[in-house]
């Protein structure tokens, strides 16, 4: 049974730093695409940042520049660094993992990043 569970979420001021953490429990980690989704209230689930298997990364546009994702697949575990953060960044934030060539996925279960001043 594969397990994700997110940390670093907080309360930050405007332009502040968090990084968030995903552990994965389970084996094969390094068959896995990684995704860190948000949702902010009245709002759907979007993706913020997708790391594949191979290291290969997008990012959501609102995002660019100012976050940054990685992958330790030694520790599994992979982070968000969040750097300027703005109001509008307020979310939960998802952890997702993807089994390479399949439809399999798993979700962890959120962790709140709060940015106001």
């Amino acid at each position: 049974q594969v397990q994700l569970v997110e940390s670093g979420g907080g309360l930050v001021q405007p332009g502040g730093s968090l990084k968030l953490s995903c552990a994965r429990s389970g084996s094969a980690f390094s068959m896995y695409h990684m995704a860190w989704y948000r949702q902010a209230p009245g709002k759907q689930r979007e993706l913020v940042a997708h790391i594949s298997r191979g290291g290969s990364i997008n990012y959501a546009d609102s995002v660019k520049g100012r976050f940054t994702i990685a992958r330790d697949n030694t520790e599994k575990t992979v982070y968000l660094q969040m750097n300027s953060l703005k109001p509008e960044d307020t979310a939960v934030y998802y952890c997702k993992a993807e089994l390479l060539g399949t439809t399999i996925e798993y979700w962890g279960q959120g962790t709140q990043v709060t940015v106001s001043s």
